[in-house]
């Protein structure tokens, strides 16, 4: 009974151990991943672009949501012109479409361009209007036409040869997976129009570090971004793998922009240049050797990021870099 007895208190005692080993281990693991901010900057500046390729309406609050930013009625790139093939569109092929503004007005998105009469697009589009499969940079994502007078209105102010039309991205709809074009997405991400991701971010210190470098200056505005943020390194969002924005909007960085021509539309004027600012950043801002592959010779300003808290946004708010 006795050795019974002692080798019930062994079981006993190292039952005993390994649940406080177990409790030990689950509290230090628990404690190595407690979040930690550390504040990097704050919004200085929110865009948003209703139409892919027009004007930047500029913000003091929006929703963040996941796909993109989100204010009133009007979503980031919901709306696109495409060819009668259904290919997109953007500035790269016509700069002219960053003259275009778009607002919201009494259940309309209006587009407004120089030396052109208002064009008025119900928001509630009829369901009688053909949702087409359009193509961005060869990918599928749908569309609903927005009728013959936008389409007659696109084609008009563009000055194109061949027929334009828009289209509109509905909830209901299949979004697009950047995971199709670049590794460093998963099967869950996922966009309208975008180019590759919700939101766009970049530091009013890394425009200066580049225009330091130019001879004629340049905004953000010739970048795209959705989020400027101020009182940072140049380059610092480089770094930032996730960031918290005041005190809901959590985002986690998946790459960096490749930049295109794009960038060389004077968004002013709606011509295109073809140099700078690309020349001066490819002197200076290429990837990698090791990853050509991926970003060939595309110089990389900015950050894209994908949404894993939405919430609020407004200019002014903290910026923080999360760590655990």
């Amino acid at each position: 009974m006795e050795t019974i007895s002692k080798q019930r208190t062994l079981l006993l005692w190292a039952a005993g151990l390994g649940v406080s080993i177990t409790l030990a281990w689950l509290y230090l693991s628990r404690k190595r991943r407690t979040k930690q901010l550390r504040r990097v900057g704050e919004v200085s500046q929110l865009f948003l672009y209703p139409l892919k390729s027009c004007k930047g309406i500029p913000l003091q609050e929006a929703e963040c949501r996941e796909y993109g930013l989100k204010s009133g009625h009007l979503r980031d790139r919901h709306w696109l012109v495409v060819k009668e093939d259904k290919v997109y569109v953007t500035a790269r092929q016509e700069p002219r479409m960053v003259l275009i503004t778009a607002t919201c007005d009494k259940g309309h998105l209006t587009l407004r361009a120089p030396d052109t009469e208002d064009l008025q697009i119900p928001l509630k589009l009829p369901k009688t209007n053909a949702v087409f499969t359009c193509k961005i940079y060869g990918f599928e994502v749908q569309g609903r036409d927005c009728g013959d007078e936008a389409s007659d209105w696109i084609t008009s102010f563009l000055r194109s040869s061949q027929t334009y039309r828009i289209v509109c991205f509905e909830d209901q709809m299949k979004p697009r997976n950047p995971k199709n074009e670049y590794p460093m997405y998963d099967e869950n991400d996922r966009v309208a129009y975008p180019d590759l991701a919700p939101l766009l971010l970049l530091s009013e210190a890394s425009l200066e570090n580049l225009n330091h470098k130019l001879e004629n200056k340049i905004t953000s505005r010739n970048f795209r971004p959705n989020i400027v943020i101020s009182g940072c390194e140049a380059f610092g969002e480089d770094i930032w793998k996730e960031i918290q924005i005041g005190s809901h909007v959590t985002l986690r960085r998946v790459m960096p922009c490749p930049r295109c021509i794009l960038t060389t539309v004077d968004p002013d004027t709606g011509i295109i240049n073809m140099k700078e600012p690309l020349e001066t950043l490819r002197s200076y801002r290429l990837c990698d050797e090791e990853d050509k592959e991926v970003y060939k010779s595309s110089p990389l300003f900015g950050q894209f990021l994908k949404v894993l808290k939405t919430g609020p946004l407004r200019v002014g708010d903290p910026v923080y870099q999360i760590t655990y």
